[in-house]
């Protein structure tokens, strides 16, 4: 790996993990197009952390009231505290996405190695972007959130071990599908990948401390950590103010496109 590609890798990560494309399926991609060779699991880590530190800082006062509210809730067994059926929510929603990584990685992981599969999947996530921009009421404000939108959230969630299915593409069509606004589809959406994030890279720290792996030079992963960081908090930045005045078919043509594009060349 070079300098550059641990650049590119880093913006990568940051944007599309953010953006409703799959970041799962552009890293499977991009490095089949250009030839490059596997980052380590190391570089992955980082880049991950990465991610996962621009949607805490992006989001540091809504996870501190979230928190507070679910704290305040089981100390007064009650929902009627604000703020706690949303991070209970949250909590509810994380728990599909767990399941599908502890009994089916296994299963999915042979898929990132194909790159037809991800570009089938990415027809996948521009379906499901379309269908919810159609069939969506976008009325619901991100305080109407309750314990069964988690749950069909936290579904829609688990389909994201599938590279290809954007994670966040998916949670924001089950929201819009499940009556949200735009935006509070999207907010939901990145606070409950919080969790979710936060345990793949635990994971992978734990996978990395069974095994010994030769890793890239230090200027390397820290090139790809920042610039994951950087363009994360772009990425958030952006999607929130574009979804407050545009809908989500642009997406769903770039997923469709380059699906085609891969199904074509693979």
């Amino acid at each position: 790996m070079s300098w550059w590609q641990a650049l590119v890798l880093g913006v990568l990560q940051g944007v599309t993990e953010f953006l409703p494309i799959s970041s799962s399926g552009h890293l499977v991609i991009v490095p089949w197009l250009l030839g490059w060779t596997n980052a380590s699991l190391v570089f992955d880590t980082l880049v991950h952390w990465g991610t996962l530190g621009a949607v805490v800082l992006y989001f540091r006062q809504e996870v501190s009231f979230y928190l507070r509210a679910a704290l305040h809730s089981l100390r007064s067994r009650s929902l009627n505290v604000p703020g706690a059926r949303v991070a209970w929510a949250i909590a509810v929603g994380t728990i599909p996405g767990v399941l599908a990584g502890m009994l089916l990685e296994a299963q999915f992981e042979q898929l990132f190695q194909s790159p037809r599969a991800v570009g089938g999947f990415l027809l996948v996530t521009a379906f499901l972007l379309t269908m919810s921009e159609r069939m969506g009421r976008r009325v619901r404000p991100l305080e109407s959130v309750q314990l069964r939108d988690g749950w069909i959230v936290g579904l829609a969630q688990a389909l994201a071990i599938t590279p290809g299915i954007s994670r966040s593409g998916a949670t924001i069509a089950a929201g819009l599908l499940r009556g949200l606004e735009r935006e509070a589809a999207a907010r939901y959406s990145f606070l409950l990948g919080i969790p979710l994030i936060f345990g793949a890279g635990l994971l992978q720290v734990a996978q990395l401390m069974t095994g010994v792996e030769q890793a890239e030079p230090a200027t390397f992963l820290l090139t790809g950590f920042v610039a994951a960081f950087v363009s994360g908090l772009a990425a958030i930045h952006a999607l929130l103010r574009f979804v407050r005045r545009y809908p989500l078919y642009g997406f769903a043509v770039y997923c469709f496109l380059l699906g085609t594009m891969v199904l074509v060349v693979g």
